[in-house]
């Protein structure tokens, strides 16, 4: 404890070798020497990582003195996850398109974003500790130091926190496994391009915000433990669209049949997606909260230390020794057996077959496992509190030390009340976390274009039509023209034209919206992709 906290100094600390460390990795010395590139990265990777978990344990365990009810840190959660939902969509499709449309290497991307870091610093003007709020050496109170291998024993020991463990051990298992698995799985799996891996996407996680509104109704009616129970199951079902809408089921002239299965299954994923962004954050710090007013011991940091170590284990099962010794299984409808290929092609050479009469066997399992880690999941909820509320956590720590006082927790449940989430708002991000496909969707067509055209200033189009109102209406209209003249030369009728362009620019001023002019695009620029081809 100092006259500015506890956790400030950890972030002020960690928080410029955390960036150093990073940019560092992304500098290899070696040149071409690949092994002193390899102790270079690791080295700086392990004061990264170090650095990194100090400061992001603090920010989670910071929740616990920022948030003073439990409606504070469930409406803080649940602005949380949706920037999560927004993080994940950048990576997964916003980020491949502005690197390629830059045709800047990863390493030089990341450099320039290494500045977003600083973000970090954010807690510092927000965290409720220090001289202003009081500390124990004000007080004349003694500050009882625990030893690390004691707070571990007391963290593990608490039942109310490993019940939850379990769950969301099962849990991220799944989402792991679905998240290292997902680009096989859309483009293999089930044959698609970078045009259905974005509307996928967008199924998947644009509802994530309304998710959040559903499932914080759901919790208030039934209770946090019968609302994973249903987000478990969902996405259990909802992961098995990657099985019936596969190649393998569906066959290679079923595409809007496993565009109709994926997206429905996406919708209903999101709600399991939104509970695995939620409730991480919500439970540990609801925990510590309780904690600290009943033993004045604050574990908040070690309950998310916790997490992650059982997390980050889950994770390395799922992605490593799991998925990595079945993605090489191929079978075929023309010939037995299961073989291990490094390829499509290899494994066609292998059965005596055509490439296109082979599948990845790890495509079509990794739903199966995924379903089933969930199912399991979602039997281990029987074991947790009903709701999490400070009354049930204070009850469950009476149950451990009967000389505790609850008293208070149990009046303060009496008065609760809860205020609600804006929908209208949430429907507003919803739509915003759709745009960030939308991004994505520009970026390949424009991309398209000028591989067909051979013109096309694609940074220049992405940059106004997805930030710039009603600049959409010129991209569409430059880019049609430039297909027309390909199109005429070929004796192909496009669909577009100009004036149905404008049209739908003054309806959709956003490009990334206005899913019909983009459709009618991108069914263009197939026909000409077409005839290249051919």
């Amino acid at each position: 404890s100092t006259k500015i906290g506890k956790r400030r100094p950890t972030i002020l600390v960690c928080m410029i070798p955390m960036m150093v460390s990073y940019f560092l990795c992304w500098t290899p010395i070696g040149g071409d020497n690949r092994l002193v590139n390899t102790i270079w990265i690791v080295c700086w990777a392990l004061i990264f990582f170090a650095t990194y978990t100090m400061c992001m344990i603090t920010f989670y365990g910071s929740l616990s003195t920022v948030c003073k009810t439990d409606g504070q840190r469930m409406r803080v959660t649940g602005y949380k996850a949706f920037f999560d939902t927004i993080a994940y969509c950048l990576v997964y499709a916003l980020v491949p398109v502005v690197v390629d449309a830059l045709r800047m290497h990863i390493d030089k991307f990341v450099k320039v974003c290494v500045p977003l870091m600083l973000t970090i610093t954010i807690p510092l003007f927000i965290i409720k500790e220090g001289e202003k709020y009081g500390y124990p050496e004000r007080q004349d109170q003694k500050v009882e130091k625990v030893k690390i291998l004691d707070s571990l024993k007391v963290t593990f020991g608490n039942k109310v926190f490993r019940s939850w463990l379990i769950v969301n051990a099962c849990s991220y298992f799944g989402l792991q496994m679905f998240l290292v698995a997902m680009n096989a799985m859309i483009l293999g799996g089930m044959g698609f391009d970078g045009l259905g891996m974005a509307i996928l996407n967008t199924s998947a996680f644009a509802p994530v915000p309304i998710m959040i509104y559903l499932f914080n109704k759901l919790r208030a009616k039934k209770g946090i433990r019968f609302t994973l129970s249903v987000s478990l199951l969902s996405f259990a079902v909802s992961i098995l669209s990657f099985l019936f809408g596969s190649l393998y089921v569906c066959g290679p002239d079923n595409k809007m049949l496993q565009y109709i299965i994926g997206c429905v299954g996406g919708i209903f994923g999101s709600f399991g997606i939104a509970s695995f962004f939620y409730a991480p954050l919500l439970i540990p710090s609801q925990i510590a909260s309780v904690e600290v007013k009943l033993t004045g011991e604050n574990r908040s940091a070690m309950y998310f230390a916790a997490q992650a170590v059982v997390t980050t284990i889950v994770g390395a099962v799922a992605s490593s020794l799991v998925y990595e010794n079945i993605k090489m299984l191929f079978i075929s409808k023309k010939a037995s057996g299961i073989i291990y290929a490094s390829s499509y092609a290899d494994a066609a050479t292998k059965f005596g077959v055509l490439e296109d009469q082979v599948f990845n066997l790890g495509t079509l399992i990794v739903p199966i496992i995924v379903s089933v880690a969930c199912i399991i999941g979602c039997i281990a909820t029987r074991k947790m509190p009903k709701d999490y509320t400070s009354k049930e956590i204070a009850q469950e720590f009476k149950k451990v030390n009967p000389d505790l006082d609850i008293t208070e927790f149990v009046k303060e449940e009496e008065n609760k009340t809860e205020k609600g989430e804006v929908i209208g708002m949430l429907i507003g991000l919803s739509i915003l976390s759709g745009f960030i496909f939308g991004f994505g969707w520009v970026g390949m067509l424009t991309s398209s274009v000028k591989k067909i055209t051979g013109k096309c200033n694609r940074l220049l189009m992405w940059i106004l039509a997805c930030l710039i109102p009603f600049a959409g209406i010129f991209v569409n209209i430059s880019l049609y023209n430039s297909l027309k003249t390909k199109a005429d030369e070929a004796g192909i009728k496009l669909s577009g034209n100009k004036v149905l362009y404008v049209i739908l620019g003054l309806i959709f001023p956003i490009v990334p919206v206005n899913f019909i002019a983009m459709a009618i695009m991108q069914k263009d620029v197939n026909k000409l992709v077409d005839l290249s081809n051919e």
